[in-house]
């Protein structure tokens, strides 16, 4: 594979826009000062399979639902009838995600290995970070496969208009003038900086907007509102998970609130079913030998390398990479050993002469729309560093 090196960002520069997590525990660069070099070709095949990727799991979706197949991917059974309501209505809108692929370049076909529906991480760094990066440089920024920020920004006008033009957004809401709270938890800078870029995001496309940690926000049957002034929209960067697990009363009250239309919640309920690993088997199972996807089971497969990851872990915790023979290649530790397991098929990421690894991350909003890499070693973990890219 091909890398090109660039003069990174000074951290005054990265911090001056708001992203302060530019350093690991081990003082090292998160953002890394090398970028890797695509084609024309890889780009719009990272394109196509993203989106043909989420029409799969839009029929998944419907599958799952029809067949009440919530315990199979492991999701809390009281966040079961929010799902259901949140699937069954247009204006629970699906604002943003990421597809995790393996391959693409080097001639290496793309494979999925998960999706982060819910609250994917690495937003900031591919949809800001890698155009600076290119742009400092004194390269040419729309040399890239990234037109996230201003998908973001159609995708929220979307949440107003859905399936309508899009150029009718201030024409609706105007009429409306719905407001949208934007919540993270207070302890995590990453979590705050991200949630208020897609504030801004909001902001810039027309919205009326305001923010709010997660622990101040007032919860009722009349809705959800902070300092008792009601909003219509609430984006949350809180997984729906850990609302279900962690949260009950609050899941119960979230549910009432969707089926009597006090509010709208992003990302909807529904993306829970696709954040889970345990959607793989699922798509294995309809769309079996599929090019895009790996064999996944929730049985151990029978004389194949496999990795062994939880429905709802994250960061690579509690995964492991199993040999044919069913010793352990490699292993990591962590809190989601209580989740359910799946087994997938191993596929070895693109690797560069050092021996680091290479993920590819695309984001979709309405379509795929950004790309962006992960590297590290065999099963990246929060230790990974991101990698910009740049079509030549």
């Amino acid at each position: 594979m091909e890398l090109k090196k660039l003069t990174p960002l000074s951290d005054e520069y990265l911090e001056s826009i708001g992203f302060v997590w530019h350093t690991d525990s081990d003082n090292s660069s998160y953002v890394s000062d090398e970028i890797v070099v695509i084609n024309e070709e890889e780009a719009n095949a990272y394109y196509e399979a993203c989106n043909e990727l989420y029409d799969m799991f839009i029929e998944a979706g419907e599958y799952v639902i029809e067949n009440n197949l919530f315990h199979e991917l492991n999701i809390p059974f009281n966040l079961v009838e929010i799902i259901k309501e949140s699937w069954e209505s247009n204006v629970h809108w699906h604002l943003y995600s990421r597809f995790d692929l393996a391959g693409g370049i080097d001639g290496q076909p793309i494979k999925l290995i998960e999706f982060n529906a819910d609250t994917p991480t690495s937003l900031f760094e591919t949809a800001i970070i890698q155009w600076a990066m290119l742009k400092a440089n004194g390269l040419d920024e729309m040399s890239q496969f990234n037109g996230l920020y201003e998908a973001l920004k159609d995708n929220f006008k979307r949440i107003i208009t859905l399936d309508t033009d899009i150029e009718k957004f201030e024409e609706y809401y105007s009429t409306l003038g719905w407001k949208i709270l934007f919540s993270s938890i207070s302890s995590s800078t990453e979590d705050i900086n991200t949630t208020k870029l897609l504030q801004h995001i909001a902001s810039e496309a027309g919205f009326n907007t305001d923010f709010e940690f997660i622990e101040n926000v007032q919860f009722s049957d009349d809705g959800i509102f902070k300092n008792d002034e009601l909003f219509e929209f609430w984006f949350k960067l809180i997984p729906w998970e850990n609302i279900g697990i962690e949260e009950s009363e609050l899941a119960l009250l979230l549910t009432e609130i969707i089926k009597e239309k006090k509010a709208i919640i992003f990302n909807p309920a529904y993306t829970l079913m696709f954040q889970s690993k345990g959607f793989m088997k699922i798509l294995w199972d309809l769309y079996p030998n599929h090019p895009l996807l790996l064999e996944t089971s929730f049985e151990p497969l029978v004389d194949k390398k496999q990795v062994e990851k939880r429905c709802f872990g994250r960061e690579g915790a509690n995964t492991k990479i199993i040999n044919s023979d069913g010793t352990i290649d490699e292993q990591t530790s962590g809190e989601y050993a209580g989740h359910k397991p799946i087994y997938q098929e191993f596929v070895e990421f693109p690797k560069d002469s050092n021996g680091n690894y290479y993920q590819a991350g695309v984001f979709f909003a309405y379509e795929a729309c950004g790309l962006g890499f992960r590297r590290g070693g065999k099963i990246l973990n929060n230790m990974s560093k991101f990698v910009g890219h740049i079509i030549q």
